[in-house]
C-alpha cells in the first residue's frame, strides 16, 4: 500500500489534519505542545508528504518542527490549492475541508520536498526580513516628509531618525551573523564579485535562497519566479509572464539587474541587445535578472568568482 499523504490547514490557534487516503481527521492546537503531539502521531504513519499552505508565516513553526522530526514537510501555494478545489467542484470552505483538499492536491500533484533552512539560516532570514520592513517604513516616512505640513514635519523627522537607528542595529546584527559563519563569508565574497551585486543583495540570497548553487539554472529561475510562463492555444499566442516564486529574492534581483545594466559590461550588453531587438524595457529587465541569478547560481556551484570577459 502507498504511503499516506497528510494535509494540514493552519489557523492562528489550531491545526486541522487530514490523512489521505484513509480519511482520518483530527486537530491539535498550534502551540509547541500541540505540534509535538502532531509529530508523534504522524511519525508512525511514515507519510510520503506532509503538506501545508503558505499562510503569512503561521506555517513556519509547524514546518520547522516537522522537518526536525524528519517528516517530509512541503509548503505549497494556497492559490494552487484553491484552483484545485474549484476544479473538484468543492465550493464549501471549512478548516476540515481545507485540510482534505490540501491532502488530495498533494496526492495528485506530488510537490517536491525541498530542504528547509536550519535554525541559523532562519535567524538570518528573519533579520533580513526585519531590515526590509524597516527600510520600507523609512521610505514611507520620507514620502510623508516631502508633503507634510510644518506642524507635523518634526514628528516625521523624529520617526525617521528612530527607524534609521533601528536599521543600524539590525545591520550590525546581520554583520555579526555573517561574520560568525565561514561558509556565509565565502558565499558573500563570491556573490559580491559580480558587478551589480552588493552585500544587501548577497545576504538576501544567502538567507532566503539557501538552494542557490545546488540547482540548475532553470530550476533556480523557477524557484525565484523568473521563469516565463508560456500562453498559447492552437494558432493563438499570448504574451509570456512571470508569477509565483520568492518575491523578496526577485525584488533584490531586479535591483541588482538595474545596477548591473549600468556597471556590468556583460549584462549591460545583454540588456541593450534585447532592447535593440525591440523588447520592452521591463521584459529586458526581467531577462537580465534571470541571467543574473543563473550566473550567481553557477558561481556558487563552481566556487569561482566573477571573471569579466
Amino acid at each position: 500500500m502507498d504511503a499516506p499523504v497528510v494535509g494540514i490547514d493552519v489557523a492562528r490557534d489550531r491545526l486541522d489534519i487530514h490523512v489521505h487516503p484513509s480519511g482520518a481527521n483530527f486537530a491539535v492546537d498550534r502551540t509547541t505542545e500541540g505540534v509535538e503531539q502532531l509529530c508523534e502521531r504522524l511519525r508512525p504513519l511514515k507519510p510520503k508528504l506532509v503538506v501545508l499552505e503558505a499562510t503569512g508565516g503561521l506555517e513556519a513553526m509547524v514546518a520547522r518542527a516537522l522537518t526536525s522530526w524528519r517528516l517530509p514537510a512541503v509548503i505549497v501555494n494556497p492559490a494552487q490549492v484553491r484552483a484545485f478545489a474549484h476544479a473538484l467542484g468543492q465550493r464549501a470552505k471549512t478548516d476540515r475541508i481545507d485540510a482534505t483538499v490540501i491532502a488530495r492536491f498533494a496526492a495528485a500533484t506530488n510537490p517536491p520536498v525541498r530542504a528547509r533552512a536550519d535554525a541559523k539560516t532562519q535567524a538570518l532570514a528573519d533579520l533580513v526580513t526585519r531590515r526590509r520592513q524597516i527600510v520600507g517604513l523609512i521610505a514611507s516616512e520620507r514620502q510623508r516628509a516631502s508633503q507634510a505640513p510644518s506642524c507635523i514635519r518634526d514628528s516625521v523627522r523624529r520617526v525617521m531618525d528612530a527607524l534609521e537607528q533601528e536599521q543600524s542595529v539590525i545591520d550590525r546584527s546581520i554583520d555579526a551573523e555573517v561574520d560568525r559563519s565561514l561558509e556565509w563569508r565565502r558565499k558573500e565574497t563570491l556573490l559580491t564579485s559580480v558587478p551589480g551585486v552588493g552585500p544587501t543583495i548577497a545576504r538576501t540570497l544567502i538567507a532566503e535562497l539557501p538552494e542557490l548553487g545546488s540547482l540548475n539554472g532553470k530550476q533556480v529561475a523557477a524557484l525565484v519566479g523568473l521563469a516565463p510562463w508560456t500562453r498559447q492555444s492552437g494558432q493563438w499566442r499570448g504574451r509570456s509572464f512571470i508569477a509565483g516564486g520568492r518575491a523578496p529574492v526577485r525584488t533584490a534581483l531586479f535591483m541588482g539587474a538595474m545596477v548591473a545594466s549600468r556597471h556590468n559590461a556583460a549584462l549591460k550588453t545583454f540588456r541593450d541587445r534585447l532592447i535593440a531587438a525591440g523588447k520592452p524595457k521591463l521584459v529586458a529587465l526581467i531577462a537580465t535578472a534571470r541571467k543574473l541569478i543563473t550566473i550567481l547560481n553557477a558561481i556558487l556551484r563552481d566556487g569561482t568568482p566573477w571573471q569579466p570577459a
